[in-house]
Formats: structure tokens, C-alpha cells, sequence
């Protein structure tokens, strides 16, 4: 199900960052024709830039972090964000923003929590009422996600991720390869796939540095190199290209790339 159908980039100009990012210099418009979408480009390409405008604008929640309006962070961007008009097949508040750093706070708060909750119970241990409320809350927590502080990044993110996830939501994700294994990475794509095949479906925009994740079939693939936003297929990604280059010869790209010293 495709949810968020087009952007719209009104003719604002900016000084300074994001405006200043060369792929936004001619960006007037981005219309998404596949449930599951990337952004792909190099560092500092604006990828990240315009997934967390596309955030902001739609209003998603945040997995993990401040609220969008909270987060001094994003301020930058703010401009570029107000400039974006959304259009929708069918407008929908559900789904979430999630970058990668904010998974690891998840995950932190989490574990501290769920280990406090098991101390107060200990300490109320004389009031029933006390601890039984106590080892509610942590059964509950533990009951959602799963017993953290047993859980490695990888597996929390993915229970983390399946526990949140529900069909008919719009989510955007930002990097989520820095979790997870290559093994974990497909086991995002099935939990993804599982999404989008059941019920009203659901619409994922990721920016990811990650060929494993972006090989999802039929994905639109949207690249932010050569100073520009453009289609491209999945064959002809540098990213791609450059992974089999140096996994067809490892030590041979290792030797040309060392040669100088």
C-alpha cells in the first residue's frame, strides 16, 4: 500500500544548510510508486536531511527519542521541511520515525528501566500489592520486547522493530543497518515484506548505505549522488558495484588501495 504518494518542494531558497546541499538545488518533487522506497547516496548526500523533513512534516512519532518539536537537532532542517506539501492516496497517522542512534537509547532506557522495576520489587518485597505492581510493569515490559539485558543490538532492534510495526503506517527509517548483522538485515526485509503482504499494508521510505537492504524486489531506489535526486536501478548503485568489486578480489582491491605505501 503506498500511503504517502508525492512531495512537493515549494520554490523557497535558503541560505546554508539544507539548502545548501547540492542534491536539493534543483529538488522540486518526488512521487513514491512502490510500498518500500530508499534513499541511497554517500555521506552527507542529504538522504538523512530529507527523511527526517519527510518526518517532520507528516508528523511521525519517534522511536526512542525526543518528539520531532523537541529535538533542537532538527531545527536546521526545519525550513526545508516546511517547504515540503504532501500528497496521499489515503493520509495515515500511523507508523514512526527511527534513526539509528535513537534505537540504542530505546534500547538503554529499556534495559534500565526493566532492571529498576525488578530492584523496587526486591525492595517492596514486604508490601504484596508493591511488588506485584512492580513485577507487572516489568512482565509487561519484558512481555513486549522481550528480556533486553539478554538480547544482543541486533535482536533487540528486530524484537523491537516487530513489536512496534503494524500494518496501515507510513515509516520511515534511517539507517537501521547499523544494528544488525547481515543475517538480521534480511530478517528486517521479512518482517517488512511480512508488513506490506498482509491487511492494509504498510509504506517504509529508508535511508540505508546497506546493498543487503536496499535489494528489497521492486523497491523504488531513489539516489542522492552526483548532485542530484534520481531514479536509478538496484544493478547500477555505486554502493552495490563497489561491494561486489571488492568482494570478487578482496586482497587485490586491498593492494591497489594500500599501494602507495
Amino acid at each position: 500500500m503506498i500511503y504517502l504518494s508525492d512531495i512537493e518542494r515549494s520554490y523557497t531558497e535558503g541560505d546554508g544548510f539544507p539548502f545548501s546541499v547540492p542534491a536539493f538545488s534543483n529538488f522540486r518533487s518526488l512521487s513514491f510508486s512502490s510500498p518500500v522506497s530508499f534513499f541511497v547516496g554517500e555521506n552527507a548526500s542529504g538522504k538523512s536531511t530529507l527523511l527526517e523533513s519527510i518526518a517532520i512534516a507528516t508528523n511521525r512519532i519517534v522511536v526512542g527519542g525526543k518528539s520531532l518539536e523537541q529535538d533542537n537537532t532538527l531545527d536546521a532542517i526545519r525550513p526545508l521541511a516546511s517547504s515540503l506539501k504532501m500528497s496521499w492516496r489515503e493520509k495515515t497517522s500511523k507508523g514512526f520515525f527511527f534513526r539509528s542512534e535513537d534505537f540504542f537509547n530505546f534500547i538503554k532506557r529499556n534495559r534500565e528501566l526493566s532492571s529498576e522495576l525488578g530492584e523496587y520489587a526486591e525492595e517492596y518485597k514486604d508490601s504484596i500489592y508493591a511488588r506485584n505492581y512492580m513485577l507487572g510493569q516489568k512482565n509487561a515490559l519484558d512481555s513486549r520486547y522481550g528480556d533486553l539485558n539478554a538480547l544482543s543490538h541486533g535482536e533487540g532492534f528486530l524484537q523491537v522493530f516487530k513489536s512496534r510495526i503494524s500494518t496501515g503506517g507510513l515509516y520511515l527509517l534511517d539507517e537501521p543497518e547499523a544494528a544488525l548483522s547481515p543475517i538480521s538485515q534480511l530478517s528486517l526485509l521479512y518482517l517488512i515484506h511480512q508488513m506490506i503482504s498482509d491487511g492494509e499494508g504498510a509504506q517504509f521510505i529508508i535511508a540505508t548505505h546497506s546493498p543487503l537492504i536496499m535489494s528489497y524486489p521492486n523497491a523504488q531506489i531513489f539516489s542522492f549522488d552526483d548532485d542530484s535526486i534520481s531514479v536509478e536501478e538496484y544493478e547500477n548503485l555505486e554502493h552495490v558495484n563497489l561491494y561486489k568489486r571488492f568482494l570478487s578480489n578482496p586482497q587485490r582491491y586491498l593492494a591497489n588501495l594500500f599501494s602507495e605505501y
